[in-house]
């Protein structure tokens, strides 16, 4: 989180920081048959870990704590679908949506953080105060259009966002295992949608503290980053999960 957007960028879409994610996945078999208990306590901290994390990212204003809890209560729910996941067949979607939500995380959370680095790199400033930045959205259109899809995505909504479907899956496979379990999801899911657009607006909405001058160069080489990302953060639902249940 301290070091630079474009490496946290990698970070948190890459498999280092949902690499627990992945070693639940691939040793799933072992859990489902051999230790079925084992796999539901996956579950209970993965949404405890997903509602407590989402809890904190709302009350932070730092521009880059947001997205780092953020991540941490994803991964929490991936973890948590792997919990609600049987083995074999129809009983096995948590696990799908679990891998299914690893791979479009990558996506809108890289171009988060892109994002981010686009916005501190205008400013020109250390300073990750959201509440600091404000009136920016005429300056930097690419990134703020790129941001509020990332958000779409994240906050899993509406379609076409490839968000909107792998988090459907979720809360699917939460309520055909327990409806009282799915109750957790369901206001986690709300409670990213509330943090993300509050990111949202106090970057674009507030009162800048900050004195914009020709200095300034504008979006830089970070737009071309975000635009091909923020192209998969809505591809990505098209393909759905089948190609991820194929792998898997």
């Amino acid at each position: 989180m301290e070091g630079p957007t474009p490496v946290s960028a990698l970070i948190h879409a890459a498999t280092m920081v949902v690499a627990g994610v992945f070693l639940v996945t691939r040793l799933f078999p072992v859990f489902a048959i051999s230790s079925p208990n084992a796999l539901t306590m996956v579950g209970y901290v993965g949404a405890i870990s997903a509602l407590i994390a989402a809890l904190i990212a709302c009350t932070q204003t730092d521009i880059k704590r947001v997205l780092a809890y953020s991540t941490m209560s994803q991964i929490g729910y991936m973890m948590f679908a792997l919990g609600v996941s049987k083995y074999g067949g129809e009983d096995g979607l948590g696990y799908t949506a679990s891998m299914f939500h690893l791979f479009t995380h990558a996506m809108f959370k890289a171009l988060l953080f892109l994002g981010a680095g686009a916005v501190i790199h205008y400013i020109h400033s250390s300073e990750r105060e959201m509440k600091d930045y404000g009136r920016i959205e005429k300056i930097l259109p690419i990134t703020h259009i790129t941001f509020l899809i990332a958000c779409l995505a994240i906050a899993g909504v509406l379609p076409p966002f490839a968000g909107c479907f792998s988090v459907k899956e979720i809360l699917l496979a939460a309520y055909e295992h327990n409806p009282s379990t799915c109750w957790i999801a369901l206001i986690t899911s709300g409670l990213t949608a509330f943090y993300m657009f509050r990111f949202i607006a106090l970057i674009y909405s507030g009162i800048s503290k900050h004195m914009y001058t020709e200095e300034h160069k504008g979006e830089g080489g970070f737009t071309r980053l975000m635009m091909p990302f923020g192209f998969i953060s809505c591809w990505c639902s098209s393909c759905r999960f089948h190609s991820i249940r194929t792998f898997c």
